[in-house]
């Protein structure tokens, strides 16, 4: 089979091409630049030069495809240049499907994520689930117990208004699209938020840890495997959370302690010390963008509050035999490969 992918040089697409190649697709992919894409070329993945916000630099590769996966999106918590999350993940959306609609391509995958469900009060929830956030001409009067009032971060503001305002439309005209809808993606090769907390943590520069927040937490190999599950047993039209186990963030590190030797912070910081410092550094974000690390800007704060992104796997599990590894598997590959990096050995 032939697959057109965006977002292959990112952290789940480059698994995802891979896991396609290893058995025996041919690849193209699109990349905004060969010379950082030189891995993939090495896998024998075409490259296309390109870009999700310029919908005709992606005609001629989609063309003739046996399917699509989009799977390229921005991820920024406390971003100053937020119309970013605007042109990759709601117009690059709207571009990609199109494509596919307009050169009949039979089969996509599109990179949705939990989060479009917002906070979910610490249930776990599945496909069916809907926040709907309190913005002007919502009919939502405002929070519930279990729902925040609008979206937490542009990367939840986004996605949501790319899935439900931009796919779940053109699903409903009949494009034959398949949803899938990661949690918490992590693994050797990270570059995001949580790796840059489990390194603070390793280096034993991790001062607390958020109290009640959860996640579903799936490494990034079955994330990919789940991708390519959801194309080839994925019902047209539907949605599928791909996510791993729930876990806190304290149960998380409690882990990882078991794991790496590395005492686990031992303060954790209730929903409203995360709150109130949110709102503070929001309001010192109005006069100027502080430099701070990602975790410690308003939005960083905000999505970290007690907040919990759950969704239940257990559609993906019976329909398309998705099978994630528990916690303690992956996540003890990933501390053993970021301590080999730092020069560490797990202690006693």
């Amino acid at each position: 089979m032939k697959y057109f992918l965006t977002g292959a040089s990112g952290f789940i697409g480059g698994r995802v091409a891979r896991q396609l190649r290893e058995a025996g697709h041919d690849v193209v992919a699109l990349v905004r630049s060969r010379a950082r894409a030189a891995e993939l070329a090495g896998l024998g993945v075409t490259l296309h030069e390109g870009d999700v916000t310029e919908k005709e630099s992606m005609r001629a590769p989609m063309s003739g495809m046996d399917g699509v996966f989009h799977i390229a999106g921005w991820l920024k918590i406390g971003s100053a240049d937020r119309g970013l999350g605007d042109a990759v993940n709601i117009s690059g959306t709207r571009n990609v499907l199109e494509l596919m609609s307009e050169l009949d391509i039979p089969r996509g995958v599109y990179t949705s994520t939990v989060a479009v469900f917002s906070d979910t009060g610490g249930k776990l929830v599945d496909e069916s689930y809907h926040f709907t956030p309190n913005t002007p001409g919502s009919q939502t009067a405002g929070s519930t117990p279990d729902q925040p009032a609008t979206w937490l971060s542009e990367y939840d503001r986004t996605k949501w208004q790319a899935h439900y305002e931009v796919a779940e439309p053109m699903v409903s005209a009949g494009l034959p699209l398949i949803t899938v809808m990661p949690g918490l993606v992590y693994g050797p090769g990270d570059t995001g938020i949580m790796r840059a907390t489990l390194v603070q943590y390793l280096q034993r520069k991790l001062p607390a840890i958020p109290a009640r927040t959860a996640f579903c937490w799936a490494h990034a190999d079955d994330t990919a495997r789940g991708h390519l599950l959801a194309m080839e047993r994925g019902k047209p039209g539907e949605s599928y959370i791909i996510t791993g186990p729930p876990h806190t963030l304290v149960e998380a590190f409690q882990i990882a302690e078991r794991i790496s030797g590395v005492p686990a912070p031992s303060i954790t910081l209730p929903p409203t010390v995360l709150r109130a410092a949110a709102s503070f550094v929001g309001f010192l974000e109005r006069f100027g963008r502080l430099p701070l690390p990602e975790a410690y800007t308003a939005e960083g704060l905000r999505v970290t509050s007690g907040v919990t992104y759950l969704g239940d796997n257990a559609k993906a599990r019976r329909e398309l035999g998705f099978d994630p590894r528990p916690l303690e598997v992956g996540l003890r590959e990933t501390l053993l490969h970021e301590m080999h990096l730092l020069g560490m050995r797990p202690l006693p």
